[in-house]
């Protein structure tokens, strides 16, 4: 201890050139911590080894790589299952993409050695159906996988649709078959088709909760009804309007299924007129609630004002409601009269006139309201005013354009901020541009 504290003296009164203070430093940290505790604390690859995998967890896949160069310890950490539990496969055509594709070597090195550690899986392809293809590719050769949930995206325009509906329902079934264990699919915008569907059912009957598939044009309401017949156990499903049907809700209202916890819906019409909707009928909505009160069934709607016709005549059950085109001032009446257990509204556009008595009869019907969204509409501020002291602090979630507001002899739009903030508990302001 005398040598330390005379170390210290000579070091705080005598200046020294960078290198001999290091030295010194280096000096005193060793009587401190003991030399051979210095030289451990410095070598990185003596870390331990549930940091190290720590620490490759959260690395970007290009760098875990690199990294796994330092040292034969690092490269065996590499190599550990839990690294490769999840993984997303970039799939992207150089000269027409932005996407960085995973390195065919690496694809190769997992499918040999890590097929059946993978768990989470996803595969994300651009707009090429090169790449769609390249991805039924890599499914095929997945013989030996374990996956729990797998997902197909396409980041532009469903390029899995353009590969030949056999080579997609010929790679998929090879996951089908082996995994055994699938709770969560995600395969929107897919050829997916009914055989496949039917082999789904018969290799991941008892673990499928899970199931997305908003448009398959190949799948009938047949195929979905197959699945919960036979899926007992599902919690979410989202699909296309023209495969929900009455026989659908009534199969997952039955006694031998789970309580449903989503159901999400897209209405879609991609020419005006061509396409009419049917009804579901007011005992089918019943049903499902009964058998799953606390369902969130959500509708996403993107048709023309005239194609409304078949919705929310009787009463609904939604709870979640987006609507992607303009729709007009009487369906907007409707919901207010037949949605009692709505929680979210979001209009993209209306029209000219103000939607104020329609607003007030949401407020007072849809007690349980927590979010809304206003695009290209009008509202009276008088009106929006009334429809917030209706609602109070319940509304979580308030997107409004200044443009959709029409100041009147009542508010200016300076003072409305001040009264609806007032109502809502908490500072409030119209948006400059959509939020939702």
């Amino acid at each position: 201890m005398k040598r330390a504290r005379q170390k210290v003296v000579v070091e705080n009164e005598a200046p020294e050139t960078s290198q001999k203070s290091k030295k010194q430093k280096m000096y005193s940290y060793g009587l401190v911590f003991g030399e051979s505790d210095l030289h451990t604390s410095m070598d990185w690859g003596s870390l331990p080894h549930h940091v190290i995998l720590r620490i490759f967890q959260f690395l970007p896949l290009v760098d875990r790589a690199r990294a796994s160069s330092v040292c034969r310890r690092w490269n065996e950490i590499f190599h550990i299952p839990d690294l490769w539990r999840r993984f997303e496969f970039e799939l992207s055509q150089p000269a027409t993409s932005y996407l960085k594709s995973t390195h065919p070597d690496l694809i190769q090195q997992i499918i040999k050695r890590h097929a059946d550690h993978l768990q989470y899986v996803s595969f994300k392809v651009d707009s090429s159906t090169e790449s769609a293809e390249a991805a039924c590719n890599i499914l095929s050769q997945l013989v030996n996988c374990s996956i729990k949930t797998l997902g197909l995206i396409s980041t532009a325009k469903p390029s899995f649709m353009n590969v030949s509906k056999a080579h997609f329902a010929s790679a998929l079934t090879v996951v089908f078959v082996n995994s055994k264990s699938l709770s969560s699919i995600k395969i929107d915008d897919t050829p997916l088709d009914d055989p496949s569907l039917k082999v789904l059912v018969a290799n991941n009957s008892d673990t499928l909760k899970l199931l997305k598939m908003s448009s398959c044009p190949h799948v009938s309401p047949a195929g979905i009804l197959c699945v919960a017949d036979q899926c007992h156990g599902l919690k979410e499903l989202a699909l296309n309007y023209y495969i929900l049907s009455d026989e659908l809700l009534l199969a997952l209202s039955s006694e031998k299924h789970v309580d449903l916890e989503h159901l999400r819906i897209d209405i879609v019409s991609e020419n005006p007129g061509q396409v009419e909707f049917h009804t579901i009928k007011k005992q089918s909505w019943d049903a499902l609630v009964k058998h799953s009160p606390k369902v969130n069934i959500v509708m996403y709607f993107f048709l023309y004002e005239e194609e409304f016709d078949a919705f929310f005549r009787e009463e609904t059950p939604v709870t979640h409601l987006y609507f992607g085109r303009a729709v007009s001032k009487a369906m907007l009446g409707r919901i207010g009269m037949n949605c009692p257990r709505l929680i979210e509204l979001v209009v993209c556009a209306n029209g000219l006139q103000p939607l104020d008595e329609e607003l007030i009869r949401i407020a007072e019907r849809c007690k349980n309201l927590t979010a809304m969204g206003l695009g290209e509409c009008e509202v009276t501020c008088r009106g929006f005013v009334e429809f917030v002291k209706m609602c109070g602090g319940r509304l979580t979630q308030l997107s409004i354009m200044e443009e959709v507001l029409i100041p009147d002899n009542d508010y200016s739009l300076d003072r409305l901020h001040l009264e609806v903030s007032k109502h809502l508990g908490r500072m409030w302001f119209p948006d400059m541009m959509p939020t939702w």
